[in-house]
């Protein structure tokens, strides 16, 4: 037996509350939310730093599955399970960042150091 009940990991839905546009370095990007959740951004320019938890959408499906990785890629490393790795293999590509708030435009919030590719769905964003 698992311990994971079937009907309760299908009733699991996430919503994207918005994308990340801009390149794969860890440069400026931009969060676009979503206007639904717009509301949701008032008073974020309080905080200087945000967490962004996101789905890194173009890890295949194949690498989903890995359960064991060489920490940073190297391979002169033993391996070690996903979850004490800070690695993108892993069964929810769920990815998370702590991020510098450079200024927020609107729906738009302009950071720093984001590791999420261009297209990324935002799952959240958390003050911190």
């Amino acid at each position: 037996m698992s311990g994971i009940d079937d009907k309760a990991t299908d009733a699991i839905t996430l919503e994207p509350i918005g994308f990340v546009r801009g390149g794969a370095d860890e440069g400026t990007k931009v969060i676009a939310v979503e206007p639904r959740f717009a509301e949701g951004l008032e008073g974020i320019e309080a905080h200087r730093h945000l967490w962004v938890l996101y789905w890194m959408h173009e890890l295949p499906a194949e690498e989903r599955r890995r359960l064991r990785a060489h920490p940073q890629g190297d391979r002169s490393r033993a391996k070690r399970g996903v979850f004490a790795l800070h690695s993108p293999f892993r069964p929810n590509p769920i990815g998370l960042t702590r991020v510098k708030l450079v200024k927020r435009e609107g729906r738009r919030l302009i950071v720093e150091g984001l590791d999420a590719h261009d297209g990324s769905p935002v799952l959240d964003i958390k003050s911190g």
